[in-house]
This record gives C-alpha cells, structure tokens and sequence, in this order.
C-alpha cells in the first residue's frame, strides 16, 4: 500500500472537534479570515467562541463584516513539498465546497505543479464545517483499512450523494450585509421577522428550502424537514447526526424543540469555522447528517 497523507482545509472543523480524531494525523490547510482590521489563518489559535461573540455585538456591524481569502499559495506548496520529503506517495486533499469560494480550484491548479513529484488528489466536498471534516476522517480511516484512494474516493462520492446540512438563519442581518439578501426581499424580511431554512444542494451551494416567520417555528420545520425528508427510517448506526451552530443561543433552543420529534443526535456538537460562519452571522444553528454505507448498499 502506498504511503498516502490526507489533508483538509481548515474549514472541515477538525482543529475545534472532538480530540480523538487527532489520531489520524490529518495535515490542514488554514483558509484565511480578515477582520478588524488584520488577517488571521483560521485554526486553533483563532478562537470561534470569542470570534461568534463578537460579531453579536460588534457597533455598526455592515461597516466592519469580516472577510474571507484563500490559502496562501506559499502554504499550501510548502505542505505538499513537505509530504514529499517526508516519503508520501499519495495525498488525499479534502477541499471547502467549490460553491463557497475559490479555493477548490486554487487548491487543483497548485497540485499539478507537484505531478512529477507525487500523486495529489483534491476532492471537492461539496460542503463546509465538520461535515467537510468528517470525510477527511472518513479517508484517513479507510487508509487504515488498507482501501486505494480510488476506492476512496469512490466511498467519498457515496457520502456526498447522500451528506446534509440543514439549519436556520435566526436573523437576515449578516445575510443583507454580505449582500446574499437585497432589496424587497430584505427589507420585507426584517419587517415580518422572516427566518430561513437552510441547506447544503448537491452543487455543493447554501440555498434556501423556505424562509418562515419567526425563529420557534423555522426550528420546528427544520427539525421536521430532517425526520422526515433526511433521517426517514434509516437505523442510528447507520449515521451520524450533529448540531453544526455559530453562536449559543439558536441551538440552545434547538435542542429543546428537537425533543419534540424524537430526534437524538448521536455525536457531539462542532462548532461552524469561523471562515464559512462569517458571511452567516452569530445565529445560525442546524445538523449536520453524515452517512454511513452498510454492506448491503452498493457503491454505484
């Protein structure tokens, strides 16, 4: 088997989950946040908590929005030449969503400067958060298992077939300073106290299922939304299911509507990176859905 190195951008999460999958020894590539006035590579030295606050109670917000920009490219090769000194073959890269930005792209045109040199496979996940994380976890796990990265990546495409993220917005503000609501729509929105739901479409983009009037009652239909269109009759062990949030208290409330509907989630809660969250805001609370194939479901 070849000696293969999985990697992730910084927005798969893993520098903020659960410590047990430090195990896999996943290398990450810090995607860049500007705010206040300085650049900061997010990771463990850039706190999410303290981040979140702060947006919720930052003076004239529209006039000071954090912003985003992809990995340096001297990081980012510095990494792979790195691999290849260290005697890898193979590196599996787990990249944002291309529907959320550039870096997908960016991260494909700077491995074939390293063709002659190693093999580098860039998967886009078509999603953001621990969702994006977990399928790096998935990779390293089944390099453990002794599969080839094209039976990984086969695996990979079987999750992002079937993977989910559904959530709400509690307040249209960040969406209309970044833009994502204008007009009409924003002003009708605020007027009426309109909250959307949310998820992640197979072009790998957030795009709205409806948009409902007040918090209580967007909660109430994401929590429906999940039993029935997401979860159906599907066995626990046969997913994972998490809270993805930015600040405390929408899922707060979440967990106690949740209830409701018989709905338990089974790993712990992750908090959404700071470089995806940003263009959101501090009140956006949801689950993540991560599938599991069962032997008895065919890859294709």
């Amino acid at each position: 088997m070849k000696k293969t190195l999985v990697m992730c951008t910084s927005t798969g999460c893993l520098d903020f989950g659960p410590r047990r999958y430090d195990k896999y020894n996943i290398e990450i590539i810090p995607v860049r946040i500007i705010f206040n006035g300085k650049e900061y590579e997010e990771g463990p030295d850039f706190d999410p908590v303290k981040f979140y606050e702060e947006l919720e109670t930052i003076e004239d917000p529209k006039n000071h929005l954090p912003h985003t920009d992809m990995p340096k490219p001297e990081v980012v090769l510095s990494k792979f030449q790195k691999a290849v000194d260290e005697g890898y073959e193979e590196i599996i890269v787990i990249a944002i969503s291309s529907g959320l930005g550039g870096t997908f792209n960016q991260l494909s045109l700077l491995a074939k400067e390293f063709e002659d040199k190693i093999k580098i496979t860039v998967i886009d996940s078509r999603i953001t958060c621990f969702g994006e994380g977990m399928l790096a976890i998935k990779a390293a796990q089944l390099l453990e298992e002794g599969k080839t990265t094209e039976g990984i990546v086969k695996e990979i495409e079987w999750i992002k077939a079937r993977q989910e993220f559904i959530g709400i917005d509690g307040k249209l503000d960040y969406l209309i300073y970044n833009g994502r609501l204008r007009g009409a729509k924003a002003f009708m929105g605020r007027l009426l106290k309109m909250c959307p739901v949310i998820h992640f479409d197979r072009d790998g983009m957030i795009a709205p299922y409806m948009s409902i009037r007040t918090q209580r009652k967007a909660l109430q239909k994401t929590c429906e939304l999940l039993k029935d269109e997401i979860l159906k009759d599907r066995d626990p062990k046969d997913y994972l299911l998490w809270h993805t949030y930015t600040g405390p208290d929408v899922v707060a409330e979440l967990r106690e509507i949740e209830k409701e509907y018989g709905i338990e989630c089974n790993h712990e809660d992750v908090i959404m990176s700071p470089v995806s969250g940003c263009h959101n805001g501090p009140w956006l609370a949801g689950f993540c859905y991560f599938p599991i194939r069962r032997e008895d479901e065919p890859l294709e």
